[in-house]
């Protein structure tokens, strides 16, 4: 079959390059300052113009990208996005608005926080990473977050180095014409200057062995149990990603013997998954477990360390394998139902490689892991000295 035939991302795209490093494809807190609007269009001219052309607009954050979506018609198509290349360019907000959003985002954490999962996160990067922006989450550590009205000089500058056109993507994602579109990104975005911030992010060192932490909870809680081990950077070339994304499903996926055993027949855990998040930077493969009682925590730690060490020892079935290839690459592709899920999808992938081929890409190296490749990459990442365990329970009263 040939390779087009196999694509997974089978819609046509077309892509294109401008001279300031733009490409078109038809830092959390900063997420929020971008709603406040410039000179020519102060905040609620921009509101009312999404409002009048019946737009939805939203933004999120992760740890290599922000994404700022819009959903709009496509009469209206033009208009929204010389109001998006207007606050790319030219945005501006006082110091009490700064300071009124940094209140925002205290307020946000204190929310996420107070979730078991959140705050586990939080404190598994800060303690399986040293020197890496990845040692803290999106949001941030609570000292930087209260720091933060005092950082409004900086956020100029933030925004000075980041929203230029080499560090963006435009993803246009539905029945319009390429060239049309091309010509009114011209007109619209061609004129934004290149910068010159090079950003240069510290490599983290070899962890050099296990690492633990606990989290007494104040409230209620069932205990948590996360498992993590240094993991390897997203790539649609080498096949350490492929494998290690399908470990997770093949280890601990809700069809896995593992979930088999300690939710459905032992009851231990009612809730079990891992993550092989794709990441610019090596990042951390990720297994968390919430357990019904604390006596069985060290059990349940056990039995995942056992399904861990079970693919180093072994090479996994090759027909289960197979199944599980297949089953990734139908519900990704069921996935893509309409024009909002292809947007997000591809904002996802061109943040790591800025095009979609990258999908394609990804899903062929699925085709071509072998049980073999999960035993040597099995050995390779889930090693003690490369192991982090945190654990949050509820505190001793």
């Amino acid at each position: 079959m040939a390779a087009a035939e196999r694509d997974v991302f089978a819609y046509p795209y077309d892509q294109h390059d401008f001279d300031n490093g733009l490409r078109l494809i038809i830092a959390h807190f900063f997420e929020h300052m971008m709603f406040h609007g410039t000179p020519e269009v102060p905040p609620e001219r921009y509101e009312d113009g999404l409002q009048e052309t019946g737009a939805s607009s939203n933004a999120y954050t992760d740890d290599d990208r922000t994404v700022y979506h819009t959903t709009i018609t496509k009469e209206d198509f033009e208009r929204i996005l010389a109001m998006e290349a207007d606050r790319f360019r030219n945005l501006e907000y006082p110091l009490e608005a700064f300071q009124t959003e940094a209140l925002a985002v205290l307020g946000e954490y204190n929310k996420d926080s107070a979730e078991p999962v959140n705050k586990l996160m939080e404190v598994l990067r800060d303690t399986a990473f040293d020197r890496h922006t990845y040692k803290h989450t999106t949001m941030g550590f609570l000292r930087d977050i209260e720091a933060m009205p005092r950082m409004y000089d900086y956020s100029r500058t933030f925004f000075d180095r980041f929203y230029r056109p080499e560090y963006t993507t435009l993803v246009v994602v539905g029945d319009v014409d390429p060239g049309q579109v091309r010509a009114q990104v011209e007109r619209h975005w061609g004129g934004w200057q290149r910068g010159s911030y090079v950003c240069r992010v510290p490599a983290e060192p070899q962890q050099e062995g296990a690492r633990h932490a606990h989290i007494p909870w104040e409230t209620h809680t069932l205990p948590y149990l996360m498992v993590a081990h240094r993991s390897t950077a997203y790539s649609d070339a080498a096949t350490d990603c492929a494998v290690l994304d399908l470990i997770s499903y093949l280890g601990f996926s809700e069809n896995s013997p593992l979930y088999e055993r300690l939710v459905i027949e032992e009851q231990t855990v009612d809730l079990l998954w891992a993550s092989n998040a794709d990441h610019v930077d090596p990042y951390l493969f990720t297994v968390l477990a919430r357990v019904k009682e604390d006596s069985d925590v060290p059990a349940v730690q056990q039995a995942i360390l056992e399904t861990l060490a079970g693919f180093a020892g072994q090479p996994v079935e090759a027909g289960r394998l197979e199944d599980v290839k297949s089953h990734l690459r139908y519900r990704f592709a069921l996935g893509l139902n309409h024009s909002e899920a292809i947007a997000s999808t591809l904002a996802h992938y061109v943040s790591l490689r800025r095009t979609p081929e990258t999908v394609n890409r990804l899903y062929r190296l699925y085709e071509t892991v072998t049980p073999e490749d999960v035993m040597r990459a099995a050995r390779t990442f889930f090693t003690e000295s490369g192991r982090t365990i945190v654990t949050l329970a509820e505190a001793s009263k």
